[in-house]
């Protein structure tokens, strides 16, 4: 069983950045791909980000280049840096831990407002 503790959303300014940051527990390894995802209302989650590694990471196109995945293997957590964020980028943020033919665990989302 692995766990997904999410913080770091709350509202913020257009144009403003945020951190969000993802705990992981249980029997994880550092090869086992990290990321966001997000969901707005009345939309599908969509990919944010994904990494196994600072070398090895994917960005989906609704970020791209305004988000910077990052991972501390040694805490078993995963960050998520946004900027220069809009009103559109507002929805909850799920964490998600996946090894391929073994788990995908979600996290319970952390909420993200982006207002003026």
């Amino acid at each position: 069983q692995v766990q997904l503790v999410e913080s770091g959303g709350g509202l913020v300014q257009p144009g403003g950045s945020l951190r969000l940051s993802c705990a992981a527990s249980g029997r994880i390894f550092n090869t086992d791909t990290m990321g966001w995802y997000r969901q707005a209302p009345g939309k599908q989650r969509e990919l944010v980000a994904t990494i196994i590694s600072e070398s090895n990471s994917n960005y989906g196109d609704s970020m791209k280049g305004r988000a910077t995945i990052s991972r501390d293997n040694a805490k078993n957590t995963v960050y998520l840096e946004m900027n220069s964020l809009k009103p559109e980028d507002t929805a909850v943020y799920y964490c998600n831990i996946y090894r391929p033919f073994v788990f995908n665990y979600w996290g319970q989302g952390t909420q993200v407002t982006v207002s003026s």
